[in-house]
């Protein structure tokens, strides 16, 4: 009888420990959160950027964000970052910023990776994927806009942006602004 419920305990034991070392790794490496849901505020995160400084989204608050959610080594990132290269150029003096948060990848490779391809918006490292899970990201690319006010208000999972998605996106997003502004005042 001992025996058996020294076993029992044991087992017990194991499966515990072999439960929380699997929570702990799908908090890492596996989706942490669903996506995002739009009309809900945006999760307030800080990475660093490719010089080592700090960024916060909550420093964006007032303009239009396009999160952008990448690897050096994902085709359709790659393809889609020139049309953000040139939304982020045309756009940038309008209350217009680009995010694009690298997932799990060494620095210098990003770093070399920006430089080789001219891009000049801001390039976050989310090197244990924390921010990627908090925006559900399962697979890449994933592009969150959110409006002035931190709300998301367009999730995009795995469809190239073009310089006409993101004009569009960014075009609507203002007309709701505008359009609250008027119900309001």
């Amino acid at each position: 009888m001992k025996l058996h419920r020294s076993r029992t305990v044991i087992i017990g034991i194991v499966t515990f420990a072999v439960t929380l070392a699997g929570l702990g790794i799908s908090l890492v490496w596996g989706m942490g959160a669903r996506p995002p849901v739009l009309g809900m505020p945006a999760h307030e995160f800080s990475l660093p950027d490719l010089s080592g400084r700090v960024q916060s989204l909550s420093q964006y608050r007032g303009k239009i964000v396009l999160l952008n959610f990448w690897a050096t080594w994902c085709k359709p990132c790659t393809t889609e970052m020139p049309a953000m290269q040139a939304a982020y150029e045309r756009l940038r003096d309008h209350d217009f910023a680009v995010l694009a948060i690298n997932e799990l990848e060494d620095t210098q490779k990003v770093a070399e990776h920006i430089r080789d391809h001219g891009h000049t918006f801001p390039v976050l490292l989310d090197q244990d994927n924390r921010v990627a899970n908090l925006y559900g990201v399962f697979g890449l690319p994933v592009s969150v806009f959110i409006d002035e006010a931190g709300t998301i208000q367009e999730y995009v999972k795995g469809g190239l942006l073009t310089g006409q998605k993101i004009q569009e996106t960014v075009s609507r997003i203002k007309n709701r602004a505008e359009r609250r502004a008027v119900v309001r005042g």
